[in-house]
């Protein structure tokens, strides 16, 4: 499913903005739809040596060679596999493309800017780099994600040395 093809697309109208809406178990997550490439099903996961335990691996799709980040393991979630469910959310910044795995896509949904606040202050670390918000719907409450910022620098790194390794193998 392609969520947009020009890059165009604003993330936010008149005090709302867009998010693709997902679930980690019970919880959902919403990342600006503006980041959003594509979404995908699950598909052949190559393995990365002295990777972060969280990268799953890397595909190949269409050519590109992009890390795949297992959120449940970031999250420190008990991990899923073979549910069919299962989606791969690629993510763009820049030139960066990351593809995260994520129990199931419900939904793209706009949100009012009123409606997010600031992370709780219970929220410390590393953890709050990539928390934007918490958007109150209703009775329900949607975990704000910046997904590019979700791996440091040095993992960033790390995952271009894989991808060199990567395409030196496949040539």
């Amino acid at each position: 499913m392609s969520i947009h093809d020009s890059g165009t697309l604003s993330s936010s109208s008149g005090g709302e903005r867009q998010i693709v809406a997902f679930s980690l178990g019970q919880e959902t997550y919403g990342v600006d739809i503006a980041s959003v490439r594509e979404i995908i099903p699950i598909q052949k996961i190559v393995p990365v040596p002295r990777a972060p335990d969280f990268v799953e691996g890397i595909i190949n799709l269409r050519g590109r060679v992009i890390p795949v980040l297992d959120l449940r393991k970031q999250f420190g979630f008990e991990e899923k596999k073979g549910d069919p469910n299962q989606r791969i959310v690629l993510v763009e910044s820049g030139e960066d493309s990351i593809g995260v795995i994520v129990d199931s896509v419900s939904s793209v949904m706009r949100i009012s800017e009123d409606s997010v606040e600031p992370p709780a202050s219970v929220v410390v670390g590393n953890e709050i780099e990539y928390i934007q918000g918490i958007a109150k719907v209703g009775e329900d409450l949607i975990v704000l994600l910046d997904l590019t910022k979700i791996i440091s620098d040095a993992e960033k790194r790390t995952l271009r040395e894989a991808d060199l390794r990567a395409a030196v193998v496949h040539e």
